[in-house]
């Protein structure tokens, strides 16, 4: 399994744009509805479960609200042995503070 990594949100962007990644919000659904990265898919952490990660996890960054949920699902993953890419530190917050696009 490779070590997965703490990502800033503009590399994040860089490997969602070349198709390398797919972002999974943990946020709950509620949330995920009311603001969200384009294309992020939801599975809440309240119902987490990495092995029902989509496609192939190892190309899954996880993102949340600030990053805390998203360690906590990243935690999760390395407990069940799923490999992912990692999380996005400070979560939407900090993507939006990039100055990076989201939709509502």
């Amino acid at each position: 399994m490779s070590a997965t990594q703490n990502l800033d949100p503009r590399t994040a962007h860089t490997l969602v744009a070349k198709g390398e990644a797919v972002l999974v919000d943990v946020r709950e659904a509620a949330e995920h509805a009311a603001e969200r990265i384009a294309g992020a898919v939801n599975h809440p952490l309240s119902a987490f479960d990495p092995r029902a990660l989509p496609g192939q996890a190892a190309n899954v960054i996880l993102h949340c609200g600030v990053g805390k949920r998203s360690a906590m699902a990243l935690d999760a993953c390395r407990k069940a042995g799923v490999d992912v890419i990692g999380h996005m530190e400070g979560g939407l917050a900090a993507w939006k503070s990039s100055g990076l696009p989201t939709t509502r």
